[in-house]
């Protein structure tokens, strides 16, 4: 099983690999792939209930599709992500909620955006033992405040502020941070003056790991496509398939064969019918 400690040792080794996942069955193909970190991201509101905002996904949701994850993982580190109603509607509950991810749902450790109060948070979580994954830079669950879901830290002062969160969150203790929308070049900067590791999400190559959501490099999410996804296989339209061509036999009759049916002796369906 991935430690805090792999993960913080493999900054200047090798790459750090990160997807997302919410049921079992994926969670056991991704562990067995070899992926480092498997994040039970909030993103479970758009790819799997079909929701139109992060924010509205909460707690019982999370931590449903949490255990899940953690019930198929052995190898993989399983980081939690913290709902919006769990630290920033609310944020005098955000250590109680990460508690219930740490011994409720399995995980090892939870994530956090950046927001208003923010290293408060922080804070108070990593003191009270609960390993902290920071996200700087594009931070859905407050996109609205960002002037929506646009590349952040384009123009000096905004990049500044960036490297400033990202050094104030590995001094509160963070074990690594993701970079979501952020130019590569601010990237590479905030990576090289960190000890911890960064994930990259659309902040270009120079981060110490990638991370992206596994509906998306599958081919199972078409609502929206954001452009530093890369598809590397397009399972809808193999699925679609393979549901039609059930349906078709169905209707035909010729699913199910004798091949998926079960027999009872002869003599026990006379003794039956007798």
């Amino acid at each position: 099983m991935m430690t805090i400690s792999d993960i913080k040792s493999l900054k200047g080794t090798r790459k750090i690999t990160m997807l997302t996942a919410y049921d079992y069955p994926t969670a056991v193909l991704v562990d067995k792939a070899g992926i480092d970190i498997v994040l039970v991201g909030d993103s479970l509101a758009n790819v799997v209930l079909g929701l139109d905002s992060t924010t509205k996904v909460g707690m019982p949701e999370m931590l449903h599709h949490a255990k899940a994850v953690t019930r198929a993982v052995t190898r993989a580190l399983v980081v939690g992500d913290m709902p919006y109603e769990a630290y920033q509607a609310y944020p005098n509950d955000a250590l109680k909620n990460a508690e219930r991810f740490i011994k409720e749902a399995g995980c090892s450790a939870v994530k956090l955006e950046w927001f208003d109060t923010c290293p408060e948070v922080t804070e108070r979580i990593i003191q009270a033992g609960i390993p902290v994954m920071g996200h700087i830079g594009l931070t859905p669950q407050t996109a609205d405040k960002l002037g929506g879901f646009k590349v952040q830290g384009k123009d000096a002062e905004a990049a500044k502020r960036l490297i400033e969160e990202a050094v104030l969150l590995e001094k509160l203790g963070c074990f690594s941070i993701v970079l979501e929308c952020v130019p590569d070049k601010i990237a590479k900067i905030i990576t090289e003056k960190l000890t911890i590791p960064t994930i990259g999400c659309g902040a270009g190559k120079y981060c110490d790991g990638q991370v992206l959501v596994i509906h998306d490099i599958l081919g199972l999410f078409d609502r929206y496509t954001p452009k530093f996804v890369k598809k590397y296989i397009d399972l809808s339209p193999v699925i679609l398939k393979a549901l039609e061509e059930y349906k078709n036999e169905v209707i035909s009759g010729s699913f199910p064969g004798p091949e998926h049916s079960f027999s009872i002796k002869e003599e026990e369906l006379k003794k039956l019918i007798s």
